[in-house]
């Protein structure tokens, strides 16, 4: 009996791993057999190519290298982490808590291409790709947390001035994350995400507010 693979996905500082750890533990707490993983998994060998992308090694800008070709480093580190973390239970009936999959890959890569036509061959080639060449599970839940842009932009900042840690090549071009959201707005209609609103008058919603939300949507499909 397969599992359920429950993605929470949304843009850089829209608080996808406070949620995801909310959710965790709410799950947790009711004694189901749940387990966590986030993509990219920063810690492991499979992700050493979208490490050095996101880092600048490949290119100081996201658009140095196209879509395809980053498409198959995070897609790489997806498969490690399947195949090596999280298969068994999956196989074996538990629910997978995603932060971030192929999900992501839709947004970010797809950005590059201005082409409507150019954009949808891309989506349908990274859906057989990893769907079906590389066997990874379709996800049984996509929850799109929406954060405004100009409030992620404050929390992108506020968390690496806090932190001390450099913002990689995605974080550091408001203008590439600003057309991320739009394409998140996009592809959430196309593929019937359940979209969690996170902002409001220019700022945040209560964590906790956002998490009852999550979980009223989540508990629908367990």
């Amino acid at each position: 009996m397969k599992g359920k693979l429950i993605i929470i996905e949304a843009g850089d500082g829209s608080g996808k791993a406070t949620q995801t750890q909310a959710l965790y533990e709410h799950l947790e707490g009711e004694g189901r057999r749940v387990h966590r993983v986030e993509f990219p998994d920063y810690r492991a060998e499979g992700s050493m190519l979208v490490r050095m992308y996101l880092r600048g090694d490949f290119g100081d800008h996201a658009g140095d290298v196209n879509a395809y070709a980053a498409s198959t480093f995070f897609a790489a580190d997806r498969y490690a982490s399947y195949r090596t973390k999280w298969q068994k239970y999956y196989e074996a009936g538990d629910i997978i808590l995603a932060d971030r999959y192929t999900t992501s890959n839709m947004v970010h890569q797809a950005v590059k291409l201005t082409d409507n036509e150019e954009r949808e061959s891309f989506l349908a080639w990274l859906w057989d790709y990893e769907f079906r060449k590389l066997g990874l599970p379709v996800p049984d839940l996509v929850v799109f947390l929406d954060m405004a842009p100009e409030v992620a932009d404050r929390l992108i900042a506020a968390r690496a001035a806090a932190g001390g840690q450099a913002q990689d090549i995605h974080e550091s071009d408001k203008g590439y994350l600003h057309r991320c959201h739009a394409a998140y707005l996009e592809l959430a209609a196309k593929y019937g995400w359940a979209r969690v609103k996170c902002s409001e008058k220019g700022e945040p919603r209560r964590v906790e507010d956002i998490h009852a939300d999550v979980y009223e949507i989540v508990k629908q499909v367990l």
